[in-house]
């Protein structure tokens, strides 16, 4: 095999599958990347058997061939050079190869293409089309509560829920829980499925910033996306996602409508003197006024701060955990929100205030165990 192509175009392709290759892989085959050349088309693939990505891109081939290499030195190499012509030459006799730069030649060792495994195929059982960017804006709403509880495999994705006239994208840790609900989506039939969080993490690193089309379909096992040169398969999580709409609370009448920014600033501020362990903010609700304090008893810290806001419901009390919060709040765009409370020992909604035609996002925090402090 060999092939010449710039090292800047090069370097960008390897860069965006790389996330796919694991550290410390099952199988030390997965340490590499699988290039392969045919005629003057190279394609690379990065597996972790879990999730594949692969991405072509055109060059001057020479010499038809596949090598396995390995992805760090490979990258590290790359970087490492000024943008410039490099030609990549391998034997598939002893699967060494070489890059030959204007000034200099890196030798490194490669594997047997053949042991790199298959790219899986998908039937496909379904398929939609759907906008990058709002794909990109679903994972972007969402993938902040996926949990990292691999205990409970199923809340480790983001579940994906094709309703016919909607679509939902829906992530929970227990702590927090997010829907996304995208009315411009409509799927011709309806189905649910649940994706891993690390591949949904790569889509949206990956994903172009332009109104490009996703082609996305879907099998029993695997989904398979498809964008530009680039194409990521994934494994679906084979787990019951909870019931999450027995979770929303249906009875939260007691709405405060504030600034976002304004206060998401005090979240921040105020959590600076939070208990280091549990984060734990106070919220005091009265007639158009939100008092938010926090105060930490092993050092004797306390702060607390005043906001103007819309509030006409009862005076009311409840503890928030101030990283959860701003998290949430710090994910949205919208001007302003909507908080939807109960009572102090129930879950509260955040609901922008204003959103787009086609999106509705609604965001649950539960509440946390108020200290004794006054």
């Amino acid at each position: 095999m060999k092939f010449l192509v710039a090292s800047n175009v090069l370097l960008k392709q390897i860069s965006a599958i790389n996330g796919v290759v694991a550290s410390n892989p099952i199988i030390p085959i997965l340490e590499n990347i699988l290039v392969e050349l045919t005629g003057d088309r190279l394609t690379l693939t990065a597996s972790d058997l879990q999730t594949v990505m692969t991405t072509t891109l055109d060059v001057e081939g020479f010499e038809n061939g596949s090598i396995a290499l390995p992805a760090r030195l490979l990258l590290e190499t790359l970087r490492s050079l000024p943008d410039q012509p490099v030609t990549i030459a391998a034997d598939a006799g002893t699967f060494g190869a070489e890059i030959s730069t204007q000034n200099g030649r890196f030798k490194l060792s490669g594997e047997n293409p053949i042991d790199f495994p298959r790219v899986p195929e998908v039937a496909k059982n379904q398929s939609i089309s759907l906008s990058a960017i709002t794909l990109g804006e679903a994972i972007a709403n969402t993938l902040l509560a996926v949990s990292n509880d691999d205990m409970r495999p199923a809340m480790t994705g983001v579940l994906i829920q094709m309703m016919g006239d909607h679509t939902n994208f829906v992530a929970t840790d227990g702590h927090r829980l997010v829907r996304y609900r995208r009315k411009d989506i409509r799927p011709e039939s309806q189905s649910s499925l649940i994706l891993p969080k690390k591949a949904l993490a790569l889509l949206k690193s990956t994903l172009p910033t332009m109104d490009t089309v996703v082609q996305v379909e879907f099998s029993s096992s695997n989904a398979f996306f498809s964008f530009q040169s680039f194409q990521l398969i994934c494994r679906i999580i084979d787990e019951r996602f909870p019931e999450y709409e027995n979770a929303i609370p249906k009875e939260n009448n007691e709405v405060v409508t504030i600034n976002r920014l304004e206060l998401l600033s005090s979240v921040k501020r105020i959590s600076i003197y939070s208990n280091k362990t549990t984060h734990q903010i106070r919220l005091k609700l009265t007639a158009n006024l939100l008092t938010l304090s926090a105060e930490d008893l092993d050092y004797s810290n306390e702060a607390n701060e005043a906001l103007v806001c819309e509030y006409t419901g009862k005076d009311m009390e409840i503890g928030f955990n101030a990283k959860l919060i701003s998290e949430l709040l710090s994910n949205l765009s919208s001007k302003s929100v909507d908080i939807r409370l109960s009572e102090p020992n129930k879950a509260g909604l955040i609901i922008p205030s204003d959103q787009d035609e086609h999106e509705d996002i609604l965001l649950l925090v539960m509440p946390v165990m108020l200290n004794s402090y006054n």
